[in-house]
Order: structure tokens, then sequence, then C-alpha cells
């Protein structure tokens, strides 16, 4: 167990006296706080704070920090209040232990709301002070280090929330030491036998490493020397994470993993960087693309130094990264290397030079507040926030660091909304090229607009930023419900002729106020929408507004209506429309087959309201609902049968013999099927590939079928095809 002897002594070579007695101070109010609470490990509960203040004070976190660290889980677990630790402690101290304290306590409808809405937190608590944050994060470091006494289910739980989350955030915070442990820590527990394998095979070549290791940093320190550079030359086994990563994307057996040693050469210049690299260079052949200069270019998390593999002595692959200490000090301690506390006024907010260094995070903060979707959030924050960085330029030189798979489109909206949505075409290094095409690092980037030109809902298929997807969301929408209220108000304006309702008239008068209040509508456009959607039928609408029938007519006007509603049903069935589907919470409206996945009497289904053309029916497994939006989904299911076939498309794959299609069709025959159209490519292989469209009465009518002109002898593959393009 941490002593708080061990924090102080840590702290005294950079803290002044009266930060010392605030700690201190912190160090008895925890301890009164938590008496008698123990962890599940059996030690005393003290044990976790001091040790979270520990690793605060070997980041050489200020005072306030240290001190959160100590009283982090005081008010979650103890009967102390925020209105209590500022009164003891001031407002600084308060506003990060209620910061660390919010970010958990929160409880959610479900696990994926519950992620997000934890990081929408985190983002919130980085942009107001990112000490929130490193607190948090030393926090879960030492949560991990204890995890063996948690049950094996909540084991993995941790584990995956730290690798999917928290070792990211560390990473994008610049925290190397702290992402490196909580990589290695969640992969122990989330495949503990990889884990195990890989930690015993690493350990078996560890005398041959060291030997090696001795003999690579003599050579380099050698070569300096005669140069007459000053520096340190370290060497160290990557870790465990990175090197089985590498196992499994190249394929490769432990004893095939060459560069599992690395080293770090720290010098005392910018000017020495490049020096030693040229050194190197010339006495190791360098590998062919494994050179980055993470200097003239930093990483997003400010992260700067030179990479190199090269093939060393012993005909051995290792990787070199050399910098200078004041970047070596960034690289293992990140934001907390330089964050300038003495700079910070009471508000608590960034100091201007350092708030430069976090753009990335007040753009997340933009876009983030837009993002409704739990699944859309985490899906743009995995980009944004957690994936490798490409940097590309724009024609006048200027640097600008996009997400990995980012494109065009994504770049445009990086340098301004306007310059996005008219996005006409995009050249590449000089070259035209799809607005879809992923940039890659030093591609020079030249957007070309067209003031006409507008968003596509097909860029959202592509684009990976989360600026990008928001606005052409935002945009699509806005379209899509201009449209939804000029074909709504025509809709309703023409049945309110037909009924004898002057639509225009009643709204100006305030008319329809109780029919808006009815449905909770805010305004005419909402009502509008609505019936543009097809959610609400105009008759239903404005039957209010019709006269009421005199007592001696009653049984003559309901048989009219009747009649009406019968007419209005024959009406709603011309054409493809689905008499036999069924649609929850929604009366009579226009119903229509999506012809990419042809839906069946029988088949699970989903509908989707289109824009004036009614409800649409999708299979629910249909590959193109997922480029739909969810709101506009409905429940539908089958109600009945009409005695009437349905079409159907089937992929038949066949050895070409001679009489095989004469087989096909007598048994689709024999089993009542109709072949509509049909499609034949024969191959070099000697195959065929048929395509055909069928009709049959229901899915289990069309299964039957394939199963049947499955048991030929020629055929290869048969099965139900669904096109993949949006119905």
């Amino acid at each position: 167990m941490i002593r708080i002897n061990e924090i102080m002594d840590k702290v005294a070579p950079y803290m002044d006296q009266a930060g010392q007695d605030l700690i201190t101070k912190a160090y008895v109010y925890s301890a009164a706080a938590h008496a008698g609470q123990t962890r599940l490990s059996g030690e005393p509960y003290l044990s976790h704070p001091l040790s979270v203040a520990n690793i605060l004070a070997e980041m050489r976190l200020d005072a306030p920090s240290v001190s959160a660290g100590l009283l982090h889980d005081t008010v979650e677990d103890t009967v102390a209040t925020i209105d209590e630790i500022e009164e003891q402690f001031g407002e600084e101290v308060a506003d990060i232990v209620d910061g660390v304290t919010k970010i958990s306590l929160m409880s959610f409808e479900s696990k994926e709301e519950a992620q997000a809405e934890n990081i929408r937190k985190m983002v919130f608590a980085m942009a107001e002070d990112i000490r929130v944050i490193l607190v948090k994060l030393a926090d879960r470091l030492h949560n991990m280090r204890t995890l063996d006494f948690q049950k094996p289910i909540k084991r993995q739980l941790i584990s995956q929330e730290t690798m999917d989350i928290y070792a990211p955030l560390a990473n994008r915070l610049g925290l190397h030491r702290v992402k490196v442990e909580l990589e290695d820590l969640a992969f122990k527990h989330l495949k503990p036998e990889i884990y195990e394998q890989l930690k015993q095979g690493v350990d078996q070549h560890e005398v041959l490493d060291e030997t090696y290791i001795e003999k690579v940093i003599t050579i380099i320190r050698s070569l300096m020397e005669e140069n007459g550079i000053k520096g340190r030359v370290l060497g160290r086994k990557k870790h465990l994470w990175s090197v089985h990563n590498k196992m499994k994307a190249q394929g490769l057996a432990l004893d095939q993993v060459h560069d599992i040693v690395a080293f770090r050469i720290i010098v005392g210049s910018l000017k020495d960087c490049y020096a030693v690299l040229g050194l190197a260079h010339s006495l190791w052949k360098p590998v062919h693309g494994r050179f980055k200069d993470y200097i003239s270019m930093p990483k997003a998390n400010m992260y700067q130094s030179l990479h190199t593999t090269v093939i060393g002595p012993d005909g051995e692959r290792i990787e070199i990264q050399i910098r200078t200490e004041e970047m070596n000090q960034l690289a293992e301690l990140g934001v907390a290397a330089h964050w300038a506390y003495k700079e910070r006024g009471k508000s608590g907010k960034m100091a201007a030079k350092d708030a430069e260094r976090f753009t990335w995070l007040r753009q997340i903060m933009d876009w983030q507040r837009e993002a409704t979707d739990s699944k859309e959030f985490m899906h743009s924050l995995r980009y944004d926030l957690f994936q490798d960085e490409v940097y590309v330029f724009t024609p006048k030189g200027e640097v600008k660091e996009m997400p990995e798979g980012a494109t065009p489109i994504d770049f445009a909206y990086s340098i301004h909304t306007q310059v996005g949505s008219h996005c006409s075409g995009a050249k590449v290094n000089g070259k035209l090229v799809p607005l879809s095409t992923p940039l890659k690092n030093g591609d020079t980037v030249e957007i070309i607009t067209d003031k006409n030109r507008t968003p596509s809902k097909d860029w959202l298929k592509f684009v990976k930023t989360a600026r990008a997807r928001t606005r052409i969301k935002h945009w699509v929408k806005n379209q899509e419900r201009e449209e939804a209220i000029t074909l709504g108000k025509e809709i309703l304006e023409k049945e309110g002729r037909k009924l004898g309702v002057n639509v225009a008239r009643v709204a100006k008068e305030n008319g329809f106020a109780p029919v808006l209040a009815e449905y909770n509508f805010p305004g005419m456009e909402d009502l509008y929408v609505a019936v543009g959607y097809s959610k609400l039928t105009p008759r239903r609408i404005l039957r209010a507004f019709l006269p009421k029938p005199e007592p001696g007519k009653a049984e003559a006007a309901t048989a009219e209506a009747q009649a009406a509603k019968d007419a209005q049903a024959a009406e709603t069935a011309k054409g493809k429309v689905g008499e036999s589907i069924r649609i929850k919470g929604v009366d009579n409206v226009l119903v229509s087959f999506a012809g990419c996945c042809t839906p069946l009497p029988g088949d699970p289904v989903v509908g989707y309201i289109s824009r004036g053309r009614g409800v649409i029916v999708h299979t629910h497994d249909c590959p193109n609902l997922s480029s739909l939006e969810p709101e506009r989904l409905l429940q539908v299911s089958w109600e009945g049968q009409e005695d009437k076939p349905y079409p159907a498309k089937i992929a038949i794959l066949a050895h070409n013999k001679k009489g095989v299609l004469a087989k096909i069709s007598a048994i689709l025959s024999d089993d009542g099927v109709n072949i509509d159209s049909g499609t034949f490519n024969s191959n070099v292989d000697g195959r065929t590939e048929i395509v055909m469209t069928v009709e049959v009465k229901d899915a289990s009518h069309l299964y039957r079928a394939i199963e049947h002109v499955q048991k030929l002898k020629e055929i290869i593959e048969v099965k139900r095809m669904v096109e993949e393009t949006a119905g």
C-alpha cells in the first residue's frame, strides 16, 4: 500500500509548501471519510485514493489534481458532499472532484447509451478542465491493476470498456505510459490464454533480447560520440498488446516477429535529431515506407519524434525513435507535461496557448451537441477521437489533420460548411478523384465547388468525420422536411376541396388549434410534415371540420361514410398496394413493397415512411435498412393474405450441363412457381449463373421451391436475392 510520505517525496521537488499542505489536508480528510471501508482485496479502501494520487504525482501534476485524486471517491462512497469539499479545499479542487463523480454516477436505459453518455460527459469535462480526465484515467489505471479481485464477468466488461474508451483516450491525450499499461492489463483479462502464451514466449527470449539490446546501444553510442553528439540511448521490448496486434495483422508466429525490440535516442537539440537519423541510415539499411517525421508534422496529441525501422545487426529489424528531452517528456506524459496551471484563471478555463493545442476537443464539443443518437455518436467518436491520423495539405500548403480513411468530402467540411455543402469534385495531387477516395499522408487536396451543388445523402455512406456527417444529415433532414411540408399542404388542401373544407382559411383563422393540441404538434408545419410523411391521413384530420349529420339521417350518413372508407381503401390498393399489410398506429395509407428485397407474405417485415410514396415495406433483414433514417421506420405485420402472386428473385449457380435449365423449369412448374423473367451467364470455369424473377404465393412457397431445386445434382447453390440499392 502506497504511503502518503511517498507521494509527498514525489511532489516536493516541483511544488511549493502551500500545495504540499493542501495535499496533506486532503489525505487526512480522505482517511477519515473512508475509515472502516475495505476493497474487494481486503485492503483498506484508502489504498485506492492513495494509489490514484501517487499516479498523478508521478505525472508531476499540481496540488489541486493530486488532492482531487485523494478525494475523488468521497462524494460517491461516503457522506461527504461537494459543498463540503469546496468549503474545505476550494472551488478548484471541488470542481475536479465533481467532474470525476459525474462521469460515472448516472444510469441509462441501455449499455450503449450509458457508454455514449459517459463519453459525452468526459468530453465536456475535458473542455472545461482537462485535470478531470487525468484524475479519471489515474483512477481507471489503479482499478485495472487490482482487477483480479473482481468477478470474471465484471473483469471482462471493465477491460473491454478500458480497451474501447480509456486506452484510446489516454493515447489522444499523449499519455503513452498510461495507454500502454491500460492496454496490456485489459489484454490480460480479455484474452487470458493468449496473453499468458505470449508473455511466456517473450520472457523466454529475454536473455537474448538483453544481450542484443546492449549490443545495439553500444554501437549507437559509439557512433554518436564519434560525431560529437551528446544524448541518451535506451532499449526496450514492445508491450504485449502491440506484439499481439502485429502478429494478428501480419499472420506471424512470435519467432517471426523481428522488431519486438525498439530503441529510443534522446538528444539535446532538434538539429541533433536529424543528424542521428542520418547516421543511423548510413550505418543500417532503412526499411522502405517505415520512416515517419512526427517532428515537422506532430500528432494531434502533441507527440513529436522521428521514427524509422532499419535492418540492424544480425539482420534483425529494429525500430528507432529519435527525439529531444522536451519531446520525450511530452511523449511520456502528454498533456500532463505542459498543462500551464499557473496561467489559469478562477474560471478554470484553458490558457490561450494550450487551447490552440486542443482544437480537436472543441470540434468534438461542437458536433456532439448535435448528435442525439447513441450509435451515431459512438460511431463518429471512434473515427474523430480514436482513429489514427493522416495529414493532408491545402493547395496553399496548410496542413489539415484528418482521421484515417477520411475522404475529400470530410476535407471540404473541415475547411468550411459551405465548401462541403457545395463540393462538386476534388483533385488529389493534381488529379481528379471520386469524392469517396480515402486520403493518404502527404496528399494535397483541392476542392472544386459549385454554388448550385447541394449535399447528397449518398455521401453518408463514406464520410468519416462527425463534422461532415452531422452537416450532411442536417441538410438532408431540412430538405426532406421542406418537401414534406409542401407535399403535406398540397395533399391536405386537395382532400379539403373534396370534402368542402377550405384548409387555407381554417389555418388562417387558427381553426386547426384543437388538432395540433390533440397530436402535440407545435405548429401547422409539423401537421403538414405528418401528412407528407403519411403518418396521418388528411381525412382523419379534416373529419373534425365536416358538418354533423342530422339525427334522422344518421343511418344514411353512416352508410355514406362507410362507402367513402371503402372507396379510399380501394384507391389505396391500386398497383402494388399491400392490402395484406397492417401498420401499427397508422390508418389507411399507401403501402408498397420494396423492389430491393421483394417481401413475401410470411417474411418478417419493416415499414419505411417515404416522401410522397406512402409506406414502403422491406424485409426485416434487408441490407438497405441500415442506410435509412431510423425515426422513419414503422412496425408492420401481415394481416390476412391476398390471393395473388408476389414477385421474388432467386440466384442459381449450376454446373453448365445440357438440360439443366429444363430440369429447373420443370421443378418450378411442378411447385406452381411461374418464371417471369431470367438472365443467364456461363463462366469459363464450366459454371452457369442464373438469375430469375419468379412469382410465388408467399415466403414458404418460395423456400419450398428453392429446396426442391437444390436437390438437383447439377446445382451448386440456390439462394433468394436482395439487391443492395436503397429502396
